[in-house]
């Protein structure tokens, strides 16, 4: 039980020394490494195609555009 409770009180110190440090640089958590852009990736599925649920997904962001312009053209103003 005391390896628990040491455990919990190092992780809570961690996080108020990270708060602040938020509080004094005003700068929030940042990886080191770039992420994937520093790859050369510019995203993370890199197929020429979108799969099937993608494509769907784009498909029902479509239509919900198209009745969102629809809605504008013919609201009354």
């Amino acid at each position: 039980m005391s390896t628990f409770i040491l455990a919990f009180v190092f992780f809570l110190a961690m996080v108020f020394a990270m708060g602040i440090g938020y509080l004094v640089q005003k700068k929030s958590i940042a990886g080191s490494c770039g992420g994937l852009g520093a790859l050369g990736i510019d995203k993370a599925c890199d197929c020429p195609e979108p799969c099937d649920r993608k494509q769907a997904r784009l498909d029902r962001e479509a239509a919900r555009q198209k009745k969102i312009a629809e809605w504008k053209d013919n609201q009354i103003m």
